[in-house]
């Protein structure tokens, strides 16, 4: 039984998509007015908080993957958090009618050194919350690469390898099932293909502030991170900083073409905390929930001006 759960949440390989049917629908807008702090979500964030003092943010990555692969989830330490998750994701499923959710990340969420291992966690939690299958791009590129890492594609094939396979993923990922959550990497929004396929689900914008990722890449590294590789003098964190500069002005503007975007700088704000590192996977897929029901809802006052 065990064994059966975590190979459910081990990244799925291509013949998996075969044993899903039924084609996913939808189209993306981004609107610019969203921040909504409805009565709901102020509920969320007073629940959260009085229980911040209690929760155990010790907990390794082992052991918050190891709760995810084992289906105990929903019976972590962190109970009443996860009691609210699956509440919001009751209150989105609907909405969404079977479409896919893609999350595009501002460069790496996992730098920032949070539970788990960021996007992936995130997205692992969203996608158990709803009933969805989780995919990650990249490790379904390396898998098409045969076992090559990332940072090998780039290294000896170069980048545009690399992209190409990016859209091949994401083609057979929107064309050949549904109900899933994809986490892709930070640039898949700068070819305008990918979001031809993106378009056939809801996509999130996870937005991470970059004087966040610049500390924790100085402190990590970027040995997993072709493109943060620089040779720039001067300290790691002005390094990192200017280099990630750079790439966002080269990626900013295509991210409004998201759906929903959820800034973990004003979560944090919301809750209260000192800085987005102590935001946990759960907190950010909550308002990822509250973004995308309130992408929908709009969407679906648009479709039903009479409110029918």
């Amino acid at each position: 039984m065990e064994a059966a759960t975590v190979q459910r949440f081990q990244y799925s390989s291509w013949n998996d998509l075969r044993n899903f049917e039924g084609k996913p629908r939808g189209s993306l807008r981004y609107n610019t007015q969203r921040i909504k702090e409805d009565k709901r979500f102020r509920v969320v964030a007073l629940t959260l908080d009085k229980r911040r003092d209690h929760r155990l943010r010790s907990v390794s990555d082992k052991n918050s993957s190891a709760l995810l692969e084992t289906g105990s989830l929903l019976h972590s330490p962190f109970d009443e958090e996860q009691q609210i998750l699956k509440k919001k994701a009751e209150e989105v499923k609907p909405y969404l009618n079977g479409r896919s959710m893609y999350l595009l990340n501002s460069f790496l969420v996992n730098a920032l050194g949070m539970m788990g291992s960021g996007k992936t966690t995130v997205g692992k939690i969203m996608a158990r919350s709803l009933g969805y299958t989780f995919f990650d791009c990249d490790t379904l590129i390396e898998q098409a690469m045969k076992g090559t890492s990332v940072a090998e594609i780039f290294e000896h094939f170069g980048e545009s390898v690399f992209r190409e396979k990016e859209t091949e993923a994401l083609k057979k990922l929107s064309l050949m099932y549904h109900q899933v959550v994809v986490s892709t990497g930070g640039g898949a929004v700068i070819r305008p293909i990918n979001w031809k396929y993106m378009h056939k689900g809801i996509s999130i914008w996870l937005d991470v502030p970059l004087e966040a990722l610049a500390h924790r890449i100085a402190a990590v590294g970027t040995g997993s991170r072709p493109l943060l590789h620089d040779d720039e003098s001067g300290d790691t964190y002005t390094a990192a900083l200017n280099r990630l500069s750079t790439i966002w002005d080269a990626r900013g503007e295509a991210y409004t073409k998201a759906s929903a975007r959820v800034s973990l700088e004003n979560i944090t704000l919301k809750l209260g905390y000192r800085s987005v590192s102590d935001l946990t996977p759960a907190e950010i897929a909550i308002e990822a929930f509250e973004q995308v029901q309130s992408y929908l809802e709009k969407e679906d006052g648009m479709a039903r001006p009479d409110g029918l």
